[in-house]
């Protein structure tokens, strides 16, 4: 029997299987002007789907992956995320053309569905109560770094090869910590814990969740605050480096900005043991729209293009209460459903991230040249969604 690996070794495997689409999303940042330009992207804002389409494809393979997991085992699981993040790369390292470096993405999403969902399966077999939650709160800072590091390694491939270097990269890593998981890492999943797939149980749980309003509301909710974050990531290469000239520094500026998400997470762990999650999430709610409505008036009065200082303090300070939103709307819209946890954990990602990638989209692609767009889409969807949550208080109260 193949020995069990040590703790570190452990959570590092589980980290950087994690932190593959984080990884995937923030190394082509700086490089999307490029990329419009070597594709020959007419309109400028579709360059955008090369972010979005990660996230729906994301969306959609969550469905697969925990239901497969529990039937087949956590490796083989892991092997066909593996497998087809590792075809889509292909594709869109070898594209030409826009739809061909979509198909690549949606493909690499799809891909990346499967060591997201299942790395959570793979803790919960090994590990339960306080050290599961300890397991889960490493992988997490390590996750949340990403962000930080990884604009800045897209900058300096760029500084010495062309974009499609990154998806080079991206293309041995991926094969590098895919080998790393199967000689090191043995099944957690024993034959005799397995279940026969049933689409039956499936939709039974599906369902059953479905018709909670109030799980549905918190659902909702956070995609409309996840649809701020896709927004955010698809329009600030544009706004930095074509409205502000920002080009060489953006990854600099990015790593603050991220900096601002890391924070509030770990500083939410301190702060919803004190006052709860309802109450952090419609204050962060709120700060939000009011920051928004505040930063739109101030917009008004510099002009559609503010000061980079102006947009850029905006930009840190969303970041805080998007920070404390994540994880305190996932735990709401799961509460009470530890029975059917793959499936609800299924449903929640699912139908939040196909959610944010419409919001977010909406507000990508309205981008005009100014940064209006990004501050009203955000105004309106925090304020929609503090509307929903409300609502969805008022009746879990009832």
């Amino acid at each position: 029997m193949k020995k069990q690996v040590g703790f570190t070794e452990f959570v590092l495997i589980l980290a950087a299987m994690t932190g593959f689409l984080a990884m995937s999303i923030d190394l082509m940042l700086p490089a999307l002007s490029h990329m419009a330009t070597d594709l020959e992207v007419q309109r400028r804002n579709d360059i955008q789907w090369v972010i979005a389409t990660v996230f729906l494809g994301v969306g959609l393979g969550q469905v697969l992956y925990g239901p497969l997991s529990d039937s087949v085992g956590r490796k083989p699981a892991v092997y066909l995320g593996f497998l087809i993040f590792i075809i889509g790369t292909l594709i869109a390292l070898l594209s030409t053309n826009l739809e061909t470096m979509l198909v690549g993405r949606m493909l690499q999403g799809l891909g990346l569905a499967g060591p997201r969902i299942v790395t959570v399966a793979i803790v919960q077999d090994q590990y339960q109560g306080p050290r599961m939650a300890r397991v889960m709160s490493l992988i997490m800072t390590v996750f949340v770094t990403v962000p930080v590091f990884a604009p800045l390694i897209g900058q300096w491939i760029l500084d010495l090869s062309t974009w499609r270097m990154i998806f080079a990269v991206l293309l041995v890593l991926a094969i590098l910590v895919m080998f790393w998981f199967m000689v090191r890492l043995q099944e957690t999943l024993s034959v005799e814990a397995r279940r026969r797939f049933s689409w039956k149980e499936l939709y039974s749980g599906v369902k059953e969740i479905a018709i909670d309003k109030t799980a549905v509301s918190y659902v909702i909710s956070l995609g409309m605050v996840f649809g701020t974050f896709v927004g955010f990531l698809s329009s600030i290469p544009q706004i930095f480096q074509d409205l502000y000239g920002v080009v060489e520094t953006f990854p600099y500026y990015f790593a603050i900005l991220a900096c601002g998400v890391g924070a509030a997470s770990f500083l939410n762990t301190k702060l919803v043991m004190r006052f709860g999650m309802k109450p952090i999430v419609k204050g962060s709610q709120v700060f939000s729209a009011v920051l928004s409505l505040v930063s739109f008036i101030g917009c008004l009065w510099f002009g559609s293009v503010p000061p980079f200082w102006f947009i850029m303090a905006y930009l840190l300070l969303l970041m805080f209460p998007t920070g404390f939103l994540f994880g305190n709307l996932s735990t709401l819209a799961l509460s009470g459903y530890s029975h059917i946890a793959g499936v609800a954990s299924s449903f929640v990602g699912v139908t939040s991230m196909l959610l944010s990638v419409f919001f977010g989209s909406l507000i990508g692609q309205s981008y005009n040249q100014t940064v209006i767009p990004l501050v009203v889409g955000v105004l309106l969807l925090s304020i929609c969604a503090f509307v929903v949550t409300s609502w969805a208080d008022h009746k879990s109260a009832q």
